[in-house]
């Protein structure tokens, strides 16, 4: 599984990243054929305004890709709500699958 982490409009410190990247790697026990990661951590400002720090979670599995984007006032939180949803549209994946 690639683990890709992108930081849009500012420079993630080398804790955030450990952060996701620690979280991400959990991603194999749902699903076994994950390909890879896209994470994108972005600031959303309003003219000048930094507002809401957004998340953005895309996986690819063979054959699908999901995606999903949580904004909240920080990174960890958007994350951790985007990895929570990105969980269960896997879950509900596999046992589409399976079925």
């Amino acid at each position: 599984m690639t683990v890709n982490i992108q930081s849009v409009h500012f420079d993630a410190d080398s804790k955030l990243v450990d952060y996701v990247t620690k979280k991400v790697e959990k991603l194999t026990h749902f699903h076994d054929k994950i390909v890879k990661v896209d994470v994108y951590l972005k600031l959303d400002n309003v003219v000048h305004q930094i507002k809401d720090k957004i998340a953005e979670i895309r996986v690819h599995i063979p054959k699908h890709d999901l995606f999903v984007k949580v904004s909240s006032k920080s990174f960890e939180e958007s994350f951790d709500d985007a990895l929570d949803s990105i969980i269960n549209q896997i879950k509900r994946k596999k046992e589409k699958a399976a079925a």
